[in-house]
């Protein structure tokens, strides 16, 4: 691996690496969603998902669609349509496993801020799996336990949210 990182629109020839990076990431622990809920997402808004290319191979990705504050995806089923909403919600980041470390996923979320506000979004939501709401909390994220997820994200997930900008 020598070349530059690109961040780059999701493309339909990248669905392969996505689900693999995908099934390789939450499988073990029964979070991984399949390649219908995938697309389906990405079909909500195809403009707010990005992937991270090495020397022209997909090495990660980060999934995110306009979603009503306070809510989330339920990763045991595909969307059935897209939201009008001022939140801009990440469903998804995923590095290959020799890539995490390195600040690759900082730059994808900063890359998804910067898209949140060109696009008019006002809030940037997610949440939070593995105990990752420890690390969101660094980056400005305010977790929101008082939201009932989906027992689809188990139960250690945290829905956390920041403001754009």
């Amino acid at each position: 691996m020598s070349g530059e990182f690109l961040i780059r629109q999701l493309a339909d020839g990248d669905w392969d690496a996505v689900v693999a990076l995908e099934h390789d990431a939450y499988a073990a622990d029964g979070l991984s969603e399949g390649r219908e809920a995938l697309q389906s997402r990405a079909r909500c808004s195809p403009e707010t998902c990005w992937v991270l290319e090495l020397d022209g191979a997909v090495r990660g990705y980060l999934l995110s669609l306009p979603y009503p504050p306070l809510r989330c995806p339920d990763l045991a089923a595909p969307e059935d349509g897209a939201f009008a909403s001022d939140n801009l919600h990440v469903h998804d980041l995923v590095l290959a496993e020799e890539l995490r470390g390195r600040e690759l996923a900082a730059r994808l979320m900063e890359h998804a801020q910067e898209q949140a506000v060109e696009r008019g979004f006002t809030q940037v939501s997610m949440v939070a799996v593995r105990g990752s709401d420890i690390l969101l909390r660094f980056y400005g994220y305010r977790a929101h336990r008082e939201v009932a997820l989906p027992a689809s994200y188990g139960r250690r997930a945290v829905y956390m949210s920041r403001p754009v900008g």
